[in-house]
């Protein structure tokens, strides 16, 4: 399995032979359970969906208790979908841990953001501050938006403020250092999307991406 999702657990640092500083987020990965398995008979595709994290059975729908019982496996929080190649290389109940995951290797972490709320268009865009000599009335506003005369609009896309963050985001090729089997936890260098807790998705980098 070349997918695997996990839980944000937090950031620390560790340090490598030579005594350098590695700045590494902890990522709860797995173990994952096989739920359901798609064909290109049945479904039109092949992939295989996968289930993280436990939840108490009463908190489930009628349907989605049906999909677990018939998969005859443990109830699940969060599903996803990964696209295979060969679906019957995979069997229902079928378990993956981080154990399979290679030190070394690049990965793509796909998050949601942290929601930032409604901001400036100077923490939002990286503006510039207006001049704040005396008599200045627009230190961090954003200025001439268009022509009055012509086109009398603002056009479409314009940088403003407004909402930011809470946006699906993924960090590419970010090196897998660590891998604690036994806790079901990796560590990979630098920065992942969104806040402690959050739900990642964590897979191997595309080639030609490195």
């Amino acid at each position: 399995m070349n997918t695997f999702l996990g839980k944000k657990l937090g950031m620390t640092q560790i340090f490598s032979e030579e005594g350098a500083a590695i700045p590494v987020t902890v990522i709860e990965a797995g173990p994952m359970v096989v739920t359901q398995i798609k064909t290109e008979e049945t479904d039109g595709y092949n992939a295989v969906q996968i289930g993280f994290g436990d939840i108490k059975e009463h908190k489930l729908t009628q349907p989605l208790k049906g999909h677990f019982a018939k998969a005859q496996t443990a109830p699940k929080r969060y599903l996803t979908e990964v696209r295979v190649d060969d679906p019957s290389a995979f069997e229902l109940g079928q378990e993956f841990t981080v154990a399979e995951l290679e030190e070394g290797a690049k990965l793509d972490v796909t998050g949601v953001s942290k929601g930032k709320g409604t901001q400036g268009n100077i923490k939002r865009h990286g503006h510039h501050r207006g001049p704040e000599t005396h008599g200045s009335k627009h230190k961090r506003l954003p200025g001439g938006l268009a022509a009055g005369t012509y086109p009398s609009r603002v056009f479409k896309g314009n940088k403003a403020p407004g909402r930011m963050g809470r946006e699906t985001t993924t960090v590419q090729n970010l090196e897998l250092v660590k891998v604690l089997a036994d806790r079901n936890v990796v560590l990979v260098k630098g920065a992942v999307p969104g806040p402690k807790g959050g739900l990642l998705k964590v897979r191997y980098a595309v080639k030609g991406q490195e």
